[in-house]
């Protein structure tokens, strides 16, 4: 007798991707429970890919949804949110169309192959935001930003922030250095003879110091570390095979190849003039994202970041589009220690031995020792293969402490955003959850040195705002 083969069953989080997300005008917030802290004045913002499907066509990785930003602004008469989708050419033209026109990470158009080589990849700017003081940048890995309205969230346009090259690429993770207020970043120029650009800009997000290292092969970067004096760039063994990506046969997410034995190549620069110190190679290891960096007291650069053994976690973010996760790739928490001179790597250590990801510290200690590490991570005894986060956590690196915040069953979490509390030395962590109970979004505070109670407060907003990547917060004038 046979018997049936078990379906599997999706789980929650994939409900909050099943569908395009549904802007909103700036509204008012119900307070679903608890109450807004006094003193919480400023705006949370948040950048993800909104929208994955067009013409019933679903998109091949979750990288290539157009980007929305969520703006919450917190006053003394409560919390307004508005969403708004970032009105790029790309964006724009496909709406029009209602079918995909561009190649991009991991989506090929259903259009003739002559076509596609007329197209370019379109931008997206839908990882991160950068919020300066007249306007807010939506960040994307391969192009230049797009610059909106801070209150509106109305796309004013590209912004070559004062860089005569339209075309040139500012990555989704800029840097400011809370000492002096410089913002720092980066771009790749793919291309035969691959450059590193890395960019300096004023506290008004002017491009005002540029330098250019070549780099061995076409890379797959996308964040760096500031340290103090330092800047610190951590060069996994991804390649992409150029042939079949420049003839548009592959899409670039399926052309990127691991060769671990190239090694990890550290490159530091000095943050000041942007000079080249030093150039070295290490073990190979894969990172999406950096938590922080500092110069320790012996004069060692000490870098945090979620590392993973090789590439895989690219297949399941693939994988992420499609609402079912089957690759097991989860990253942990690790130091690694260099002498920024020789930019040899002197140890290295796993400080937490949890799956993580998207770690962040305050931002006033970006660049300087910082106690608190916060991140999104699993539930205890969750099933890490086919579920999201549903946890985010404060690691404390003087004690070795873990105080998780556990959000419940099928409810998702972004990225942990530290707040100060300007009238005393505490903060908060705000974060939009997906709640796969109710099928809604809200916004959820915590006290920071309370995470493993309950929020003190929850925001209901009107729709569905589904998983992203990266925020910020900008506290009011």
């Amino acid at each position: 007798m046979k018997t049936a083969s078990k379906i599997p069953t999706r789980k929650s989080w994939a409900k909050a991707l099943a569908r395009p997300a549904v802007e909103f005008p700036l509204t008012q917030l119900s307070v679903k429970s608890g109450k807004i802290p006094d003193g919480l004045r400023g705006t949370l913002y948040r950048n993800g890919p909104a929208r994955l499907e067009r013409g019933g066509v679903s998109a091949g990785h979750w990288f290539d949804g157009d980007g929305a930003i969520l703006a919450v602004h917190f006053t003394g008469a409560g919390a307004a949110g508005v969403y708004r989708y970032v009105q790029t050419a790309g964006y724009l033209a496909e709406e029009k169309a209602n079918k995909f026109l561009y190649t991009n990470y991991g989506t090929m158009p259903p259009s003739p192959l002559w076509l596609r080589w007329m197209q370019p990849v379109k931008n997206t700017a839908n990882t991160s935001v950068l919020a300066l003081p007249d306007r807010l940048l939506a960040l994307w890995e391969g192009g230049p930003p797009h610059a909106l309205d801070l209150q509106t969230l109305e796309t004013r346009g590209i912004d070559n922030l004062g860089c005569r090259n339209m075309g040139f690429s500012y990555s989704a993770h800029a840097k400011r250095d809370p000492i002096t207020g410089n913002i720092f970043n980066f771009g790749v120029t793919p291309g035969i003879s691959t450059k590193l650009n890395v960019y300096q800009s004023n506290n008004i997000g002017k491009i005002v110091r540029k330098a250019t290292v070549k780099l061995d092969g076409i890379p797959l970067l996308h964040d760096f570390a500031l340290a103090g004096k330092y800047l610190i760039f951590c060069i996994s063994p991804v390649r992409l095979n150029f042939a079949p990506a420049l003839a548009k046969l592959s899409c670039y997410g399926d052309s990127f190849e691991w060769k671990p034995q190239l090694g990890t190549q550290i490159l530091v620069f000095d943050s000041e003039t942007l000079a080249l110190v030093s150039r070295s190679e290490a073990d190979p290891w894969y990172q999406w994202h950096f938590a922080n960096g500092f110069i320790g007291a012996d004069g060692l650069v000490k870098i945090d970041l979620v590392r993973f053994p090789d590439f895989k976690s690219n297949q399941r973010l693939k994988e992420v589009a499609t609402g079912e996760t089957r690759t097991d790739a989860e990253g942990s928490l690790w130091r690694i220690y260099l002498n920024p001179q020789t930019g040899k790597v002197i140890a290295d250590e796993e400080l937490l031995d949890k799956p993580c990801e998207f770690p962040v510290v305050p931002a006033s200690e970006i660049g300087q020792e910082s106690r608190y590490i916060y991140l999104a991570t699993c539930r205890p005894g969750a099933d890490i293969v086919g579920e999201r986060y549903e946890a985010i956590a404060r690691f404390d690196t003087q004690t070795d402490t873990f105080i998780i915040a556990d959000c419940g069953a099928n409810c998702y979490p972004g990225e942990p955003i530290f707040v100060p509390d300007t009238s005393s030395e505490k903060g908060w962590i705000l974060t939009v959850v997906y709640d796969g109970n109710y099928d809604s979004s809200e916004v959820w505070i915590w006290d920071s040195d309370r995470l493993d109670r309950a929020p003190i407060c929850k925001l209901q907003l009107p729709f569905v705002i589904p998983l992203g990547f990266h925020g910020t917060w900008k506290p009011a004038v």
